[in-house]
C-alpha cells in the first residue's frame, strides 16, 4: 500500500481542507437553494409527499430557509424518527433516525433541526478523514482536490440535506481508514454501523476482507472484527421483529419502491435503453410520459433518464482509475457497491437514485482527486466550473420540490 503520509501525524491539515470544502460548497448550496425558492416557488406537489408537514414546520420563511436540506426522503426519515417503523418505511435503515429522534422533544421542528445539524457534522468528519486516507494513499495534493471535487460534486447537497448520506459516508471511509491503520475493532464496529445506515454497508465486508488479506501478517483476531460488519443488519430485522413487523421488511420494501431482480448490473442495459428511449423522445419533441410524473411536462423523465445514464457513464472511467491506482480493497468495495442498484433496477426508470449512490464511493472521488492534481489549472478549473454549475442546477430543483435522485 502506498506510504505517501505518516499514518500517525496530526489532524490540523486534514481539518482545515474539510473545513474549506464544506464552507465553501454549503455556500454555494443554500444560496442556490433559497434563491430558487424566492424566484420560483415550490412545486405543488409538496402536498403529495408531505402532506402531515414535516419538512415545512416553520412557516414561510423558515420552511424556506431549510428548503435546501428537507425535501423527499426526508420526510420518511424524519416519519420514521416520529413514529418508528412499518413495512413500507423498512426500507430506510434505522441509524440516522435513531439519531435524530432525540429532536421529538421539540416536535417536527425538533427533529428537522437535529437532523440538518447530525448531516453537517457527519459531512464535514467524512471529509476530514477522506483526506487523511486520501493522503496516505495518494499524497497530499491528490488529498485537497478530493475533498473538493466531492464537496463540489452536483448531488453533494445531499450531505446535507435530512438524508443518510453523510452518516454513511463517515462510517464507511472510517472504517476503511481504520483497517488501513490496522485498528480492526475499530474498523469492525464502524462497518457494523454502516450496515445499520444503509443496505450497501454490508458490502464494507468486502472492503475490509481484501486490506485484511493483503497484510503481510494476517491476524485471524482481525478476520473476527470483521465479521461484526454483518451485526447492523442483523440487529435491524431482529429489532422489526421485536416491534412486531416482519424482521424480512428490509428486503420486502424493495417491492413497493418498484426495485426488483433483473440480473448482475441489469440496469445497465435497461438504462442505456430508457437514456436511447428519452434522448429521442427530447429531440423529437413527443409528449408521451415515461415516467410516472403527477404534474408538469413528461419530457422531464425522458431528460432524467438521459442525466442518469450519464453519471453512470462518468462513474466507470473513475471505477477504472480507482482499480489501477488504489489498492484491490477500493475498487472491490465500489464495484459491490454499485453492484446493488444496478441490479436491482426500477422498472419505469431503471437507474433511478444512482447519482445519490454514487456520491459516497469515496474510492472514485479518491482517484479523481489525483486525476485533477495530475493536470494544470485549465482541468481543474473545467470539472470544478462544471461541477459547481450541475450542483447549482440540481439543488434549485431539489429545494422547489422537483426530482433530482
Amino acid at each position: 500500500m502506498g506510504k505517501h503520509a505518516n499514518p500517525t501525524a496530526g489532524w490540523g491539515p486534514h481539518l482545515r481542507a474539510a473545513w474549506q470544502a464544506l464552507w465553501v460548497s454549503r455556500v454555494l448550496i443554500w444560496s442556490a437553494g433559497l434563491g430558487a425558492v424566492g424566484l420560483w416557488g415550490v412545486s405543488r406537489r409538496q402536498g403529495d409527499f408531505d402532506m402531515p408537514g414535516l419538512t415545512r414546520p416553520f412557516g414561510s420563511v423558515g420552511d424556506a430557509l431549510v428548503a435546501p436540506a428537507a425535501r423527499w426522503d426526508s420526510y420518511w426519515f424524519l416519519e420514521i424518527a416520529r413514529d418508528g417503523y412499518d413495512s413500507v418505511r423498512a426500507a430506510f435503515f434505522p441509524l440516522y433516525p435513531l439519531l435524530i429522534a432525540p429532536g421529538r422533544v421539540f416536535g417536527e421542528r425538533g427533529m428537522l433541526l437535529l437532523g440538518v445539524a447530525v448531516s453537517v457534522a457527519c459531512f464535514f468528519v467524512a471529509l476530514t478523514v477522506l483526506h487523511r486516507l486520501t493522503e496516505i494513499e495518494l499524497g497530499a495534493d491528490a488529498a485537497r482536490w478530493t475533498v473538493l471535487a466531492l464537496a463540489l460534486f452536483p448531488m453533494s447537497f445531499f450531505f446535507t440535506a435530512v438524508y443518510s448520506e453523510s452518516l454513511f459516508l463517515m462510517v464507511s471511509v472510517g472504517a476503511v481508514y481504520f483497517a488501513r491503520t490496522d485498528r480492526w475493532a475499530a474498523a469492525g464496529l464502524l462497518g457494523a454501523l454502516g450496515a445499520a445506515t444503509r443496505s450497501a454497508g454490508v458490502v464494507l465486508v468486502i472492503a475490509l476482507v481484501l486490506m485484511w488479506w493483503q497484510q503481510s501478517g494476517r491476524r485471524a483476531r482481525d478476520l473476527a472484527w470483521i465479521c461484526v460488519v454483518p451485526l447492523g443488519l442483523v440487529v435491524f430485522c431482529a429489532g422489526l421483529a421485536l416491534v412486531g413487523e416482519d424482521y424480512n421488511a428490509p428486503f420486502r420494501a424493495q417491492d413497493t419502491w418498484m426495485r426488483d431482480f433483473s440480473m448482475p448490473f441489469g440496469a445497465v442495459s435497461d438504462g442505456a435503453v430508457a437514456a436511447w428511449d428519452g434522448l429521442r423522445q427530447l429531440l423529437s419533441g413527443s409528449n408521451t410520459p415515461v415516467y410516472f410524473e403527477k404534474a408538469g411536462d413528461p419530457l422531464r423523465s425522458a431528460r432524467h433518464n438521459v442525466e442518469l445514464f450519464g453519471y453512470l457513464l462518468i462513474a466507470i472511467p473513475a471505477l477504472i482509475g480507482a482499480a489501477r491506482r488504489l489498492p484491490a480493497a477500493y475498487a472491490g468495495y465500489a464495484l459491490a457497491a454499485l453492484a446493488l442498484p444496478l441490479s436491482y433496477p426500477v422498472e419505469p426508470q431503471p437507474l433511478m437514485s444512482l447519482p445519490r449512490f454514487e456520491i459516497v464511493l469515496f474510492p472514485l472521488f479518491m482517484w479523481l482527486g489525483l486525476w485533477l492534481s495530475q493536470g494544470g489549472n485549465g482541468r481543474r478549473t473545467l470539472v470544478l466550473g462544471t461541477f459547481s454549475v450541475l450542483l447549482v442546477i440540481s439543488v434549485a430543483r431539489f429545494a422547489t420540490w422537483h426530482w433530482v435522485a
